[in-house]
């Protein structure tokens, strides 16, 4: 009971962060959102005092690890034939030639071009969003793993069973490295870079990816690549954790939501990688606001200053500026390792860091729902009149080239509450997390919530910013 009153004054304090963030984002104002049913300043506070309430509860009320006990593999549910599986490769590598050949042989205007869409729509975020809900489907979707798989089944068939050479081990110290640097240089064609929208420059990046994976897969074998240099496999892979649905080869099981991220071993790379998703998503944000198109010219002028061209400098503006927001979030969660540190336990800052990234798995999906969901709902529905003139050529081969966008689909309302709900839902997600991980760790209970001060404070953080975020795009 002495402990008390000092608990409760850290509390208030945390509450008096997590609320003092988002009434900084409303300070900025809402564009087009200024009919929301309630306050926006109510309706920000209370998206962060459920952080806060969620903390209490789980201290109270989940004294012991649920998650981390449950059975990895869960309920089966299904199998399919190995007819289905290979159908579904057949269908990605179909895709993938699709999207190529859109890009070089059709049109160069973006929004007239099939291959953009496919790309930053359908493939960037409409796969996250796939993955949540059937597990990771990316994995039977995947056209180099597939290309990768049918070079290996034929190659064994001509030399023989047992003829073919072993592949060298993957280096384990390289780890999930190769898969940030994917991700951070995917994100930086699609944000930074100038010509990112032109379709011929996306089909032969896209070849350009393909070959090195399949060069890759030659070298260290299909699954250990794909588990760790295939950036887009890892990204796509690590939100299939939090999906109450896990394919196990080809039978499909049931488990609990978020169980599987329970079970995520991170790697040398691995926090770096998220940092990256989280990061870059933010930059997204953060480059649409008031801020950043208020310091960006500076910078830009004083890149040209030193003899860029005026578009390199911008480039270079916004590669600096895209690597600091990656570099914050980087330091926030180290911050809250280090706290954690501090209760003891015998643990060091690089040991919990690993073991609480998988926390920010959840994090780094509200991000993606957060900002791009308006994206998937409107440009999502171009690809009714893509399908019918890929090319842009004036062809109609489905009757549907006279589509249009209906804006209207949704209301601003409708966004905005989808968004701020999936910024929220996806922080007590990590919040869960990081308190079953707590539990598993420390022996004593008690030291477990402790510890987590620093995690609810992580999370107030990226709450805030995300709201702020939100607020400072639509401004």
């Amino acid at each position: 009971m002495r402990r008390l009153p000092t608990t409760l004054v850290l509390l208030a304090g945390l509450l008096l962060l997590s609320v003092l963030g988002p009434e900084v984002a409303a300070a900025h104002g809402l564009v087009g959102k200024q009919d929301l049913p309630i306050p926006r300043w109510l309706f920000t506070w209370a998206a962060a005092v459920v952080l806060v309430v969620s903390f209490v509860a789980l201290a109270v009320l989940w004294p012991r690890p649920r998650l981390e006990r449950q059975d990895a593999d869960g309920t089966r549910v299904l199998s399919v034939p190995v007819v289905l599986e290979v159908l579904a490769g057949a269908v990605g590598v179909l895709l993938f030639v699709l999207a190529v050949y859109a890009g070089l042989a059709g049109t160069q205007t973006e929004s007239a071009n099939l291959a953009p869409t496919l790309v930053y729509v359908y493939f960037w975020v409409g796969i996250p969003v796939l993955s949540l809900v059937f597990g990771d489907v990316f994995r039977a979707l995947n056209p180099w793993r597939a290309i990768a798989r049918a070079a290996s089944w034929v190659a064994g068939r001509v030399a023989g069973s047992g003829e073919l050479p072993e592949p060298t081990a993957y280096p384990a110290r390289l780890g999930q490295w190769p898969a940030a640097v994917v991700i951070l240089a995917f994100t930086w064609v699609e944000l930074v870079y100038g010509n990112g929208g032109d379709p011929s420059t996306l089909a032969l990046l896209a070849l350009a990816y393909a070959a090195l994976q399949l060069v890759g897969m030659s070298l260290y074998g299909i699954e250990p690549w794909t588990r760790n240099a295939d950036g887009f496999s890892v990204y796509f892979s690590l939100f299939a954790t939090l999906s109450p649905l896990h394919w196990e080869g080809r039978t499909l099981r049931r488990r609990r939501p978020l169980v599987g991220a329970t079970r995520i071993v991170a790697v040398p790379g691995t926090v770096a990688l998220l940092a990256v998703m989280i990061g870059t998503t933010s930059f997204d944000g953060l480059s649409g606001g008031e801020v950043w198109t208020d310091l960006a010219p500076d910078l830009q002028q004083a890149f040209i200053d030193l003899g860029l061209s005026s578009g390199a400098a911008l480039e270079v503006a916004f590669s600096i500026g895209m690597a600091a927001v990656v570099l914050l979030v980087a330091g926030l969660y180290r911050l809250g390792v280090v706290g954690m540190r501090s209760i003891g336990g015998g643990m060091d800052a690089e040991m919990l860091s690993r073991r609480f990234a998988h926390t920010l798995v959840p994090i780094a999906l509200a991000y993606v729902i957060a900002h791009y969901f308006s994206l998937l709902a409107y440009n999502g529905q171009s690809i009714a009149y893509l399908a019918s003139d890929p090319l842009g050529d004036g062809s109609d081969l489905f009757g549907t080239a006279t589509a249009t966008i209906d804006y209207g689909i949704l209301t601003a309302n409708a966004i905005w509450y989808v968004q701020v709900g999936a910024l929220v839902l996806g922080h007590v997600a990590g919040l869960v997390l990081a308190h079953e991980r707590a539990l598993v760790l420390y022996r004593r209970a008690r030291d477990a919530t402790r510890s987590q001060y620093w995690m609810l404070a992580v999370m107030v953080g990226f709450t805030s910013l995300g709201l702020w975020l939100l607020s400072a795009q639509a401004s």
